[in-house]
């Protein structure tokens, strides 16, 4: 079976390669890919943000059809044809914070062991990928692969409501109207809080409220945290995300806390620049501020139940979906200012 990469082989150039497919060993599985989507990482990549070692395959937001099966594969759990969404994030399971419970916090996960003939990067970016059956998750027949595709980003954010731990009656405030902000905004919904939205674009805004926003706010038009404030009967908000990139906005949220509330910063920060704030404040107030980055196991099941189960539906968050031989133009669409998630399917 031939193998062919969506390469990035340098800044801002894809080019399609043939790879050498190894043999399949142990609980190994090749899944035939059928759409996987360009996050954030992908984009940093392409624009060589993010320095890797070229050619590198990027892609960690994949489902589709398994192709062939590993002499150990339990054939009584998974088939060939089975659909499947797939968790490709690296943990070791040796270091003191996989054996703690914390797989997502794997020192090595930014070091996966390349298998002879890939490439380096989570690898997604091609029209077969080999994995572990512990990366599988089966989907239904009424999924589509690229809502299926977009389990990984909703499992971040799964991760990131657990970890602030969402209450009923919760005033929640969510950063950012970009896809990680409109999820929150559904799964904080869900939690049963009353959701305020933060967001200067008015079509973000509208759709924010299309998926449950119970408030919108454009902060260009009021001080923010003033309004936030008075939204919250003057004494600020249980949980607020932010799900921007901008340091800046890190110490905004900060005081749109009420006391002993928490903050959570969702999204890793361009540039990661030092912030003021005043560390009175938060001991007297008993702030929380926490941070939320890659998902767990668990969180990763419970979004592919929240999408298998229709729960929370991503279609308004899929932008474009262009075949594997445009990748080029995928990559290029993808970081085009305020572009949702664009897919590249087979």
């Amino acid at each position: 079976m031939e193998i062919l990469s969506a390469a990035v082989t340098e800044v801002g150039r894809i080019e399609l390669l043939k790879l050498e497919t190894p043999e399949l060993c142990g609980r190994e599985v090749l899944v035939k890919v059928h759409a996987v989507a360009l996050c954030t990482l992908e984009q940093r990549v392409f624009k060589g943000e993010v320095r890797m070692p070229y050619p590198c395959c990027a892609g960690h937001e994949v489902s589709g059809e398994i192709a062939e099966l590993g002499p150990a594969v339990d054939t009584k759990v998974w088939k060939i044809g089975d659909r499947v969404a797939v968790r490709l994030l690296y943990s070791c399971g040796e270091c003191h914070e996989c054996r703690s419970g914390r797989t997502n916090m794997c020192v090595k996960a930014q070091r996966k062991p390349v298998r002879s003939g890939l490439l380096p990067g989570p690898g997604g970016c091609c029209n077969y990928v080999i994995v572990n059956s512990d990366a599988l998750f089966s989907i239904p027949d009424d999924l589509s692969y690229e809502k299926a595709a977009l389990t990984e980003p909703l499992s971040c954010v799964v991760h990131s409501i657990n970890r602030a731990g969402v209450n009923l009656a919760d005033d929640v405030v969510v950063i950012g109207g970009g896809i990680m902000g409109q999820l929150h905004v559904m799964l904080a919904r869900m939690r049963g809080a009353r959701v305020i939205l933060s967001e200067m674009n008015p079509e973000r805004r509208e759709l924010a409220l299309k998926h449950g926003a119970d408030v919108v706010v454009d902060p260009s038009q009021c001080n923010i945290v003033e309004k936030i404030r008075e939204i919250c009967g003057g004494r600020g908000a249980d949980v607020v995300f932010n799900t921007t990139p901008v340091p800046q906005v890190f110490a905004q949220a900060v005081q749109m806390v009420s006391r002993h509330g928490t903050m959570v910063q969702y999204s890793s920060l361009h540039p990661d620049v030092p912030v003021e704030l005043r560390p009175q404040y938060i001991h007297n107030n008993e702030i929380n501020i926490i941070g939320s980055i890659s998902p767990m196991v668990q969180d990763f099941y419970t979004a592919n139940m929240l999408l298998s189960k229709h729960l929370v539906d991503v279609s308004d968050l899929i932008e474009e979906t262009l075949p594997f031989k445009e990748a080029q133009k995928a990559y290029e669409h993808s970081v085009m200012p305020g572009k949702f998630r664009v897919i590249i399917s087979d």
